[in-house]
């Protein structure tokens, strides 16, 4: 059935717990009805895919690194800031393929999006840091009780905001979230119209970096233990996942991503000049600090990021910003694993 979890599962425990066999088939029985049996290999020429890139990372990575010209398929890259952008692109059947974070898969599925996650990529480091508005000393997550802090529903940022406020034991009640576009997060703690905002990179050290003469400052590192590391997604669309073609490439397109990820891991002085320095305008010293400040970068299958995303799924819930408490089990393709597994070989 070229179903990682059950062959992985079925050699661990053999027939000695037989309700856990039984689900492990189950759970492949509902992907190969879900998605069809194996995932097709060949790329028929002419074959297209639309991708959605955030801070032009994505296609300076597969650009640079060289394997955006290994790919079978045309890509075609569009800019987009923030995942309820991208989500609505889905909807207009105008993408295939997106790197996001961990909140727009459980967003989509809240939507009654098909959109499956194809490919994860983990780091040891969170993705976001706070940025305290200039003028305003912040030295712990308690300091956030009636703070106006920016929120990003939809985004990464929504859960890394939810975990801060519980690890300080804070609720929603506790501060003051202000709501607001991915893309408006930078300018509104620049303007003080938030006291605090999760920045990702390289709006994180920019804002440090231009502000700094006014006061601008940063969550000390020591407050991030515990706080969800750092998430990205491959998620694709369902419809792109049922044509031959497209499923073919979008298989392709994981390997290749994947294949670009260490690279810029290998080479990380021409992936900081690439990137940080000729696209993004900052300093070789930043982009060197981000880099060194991501951590260790993995690729895990797919079977395993469940029972994480299924927590998020839950905290989200029990914040009241989705209806229902959903399966998160439903937002992943694991035919994939097995991509992904061959890959990281």
């Amino acid at each position: 059935m070229g179903c990682v979890a059950f062959r992985q599962l079925a050699r661990a425990i053999r027939v000695q717990q037989p309700a856990i066999l039984f689900a492990a088939i189950a759970l492949c029985l509902w992907r190969v009805a879900a998605f069809g049996q194996g995932l097709p290999a060949a790329v028929p020429n002419g074959t297209k895919l639309a991708v959605a890139d955030q801070n032009e990372g994505l296609q300076t990575l597969m650009v640079v690194s060289g394997e955006q010209a290994k790919l079978a398929a045309k890509i075609t890259y569009a800019s987009f800031l923030g995942g309820p952008a991208i989500l609505e692109a889905f909807r207009a059947g105008a993408l295939d393929l997106a790197t996001v974070g961990d909140a727009p898969p459980i967003q989509a599925q809240a939507a009654g999006e098909n959109i499956p996650i194809v490919a994860a990529r983990t780091s040891s480091q969170p993705d976001d840091r706070f940025g305290i508005r200039p003028g305003l000393k912040v030295s712990s997550l308690a300091d956030f009780r009636g703070k106006r802090i920016a929120y990003a529903e939809g985004t990464a940022r929504q859960p890394f905001v939810l975990a801060a406020l519980k690890l300080a034991g804070l609720t929603k009640r506790d501060v003051i979230l202000v709501p607001l576009r991915s893309a408006d997060i930078p300018d509104a703690i620049r303007a003080g119209q938030v006291d605090i905002a999760p920045l990702n990179e390289p709006h994180y050290s920019r804002y440090l970096a231009d502000y700094a003469d006014r006061g601008a400052s940063a969550l000390p590192e020591a407050e991030y233990r515990g706080l969800p590391r750092a998430l990205s997604y491959l998620y694709a669309s369902g419809d792109a996942l049922k044509n031959p073609a497209k499923a073919a490439a979008i298989r392709d397109f994981v390997v290749h991503w994947i294949a670009a990820t260490k690279w810029s891991v290998q080479n990380s002085e021409t992936w900081v000049n690439s990137y940080y320095v000729e696209k993004q305008k900052l300093r070789r010293a930043d982009g060197q600090a981000i880099v060194a400040a991501e951590g260790t970068v993995s690729f895990p299958l797919l079977q395993t990021m469940i029972g994480p995303q299924q927590e998020l799924v839950d905290l989200i819930y029990e914040a009241g910003d989705i209806p229902k408490r959903l399966d998160a089990s439903k937002e992943f393709d694991l035919r994939f694993d097995e991509v992904i597994a061959a890959a990281t070989n």
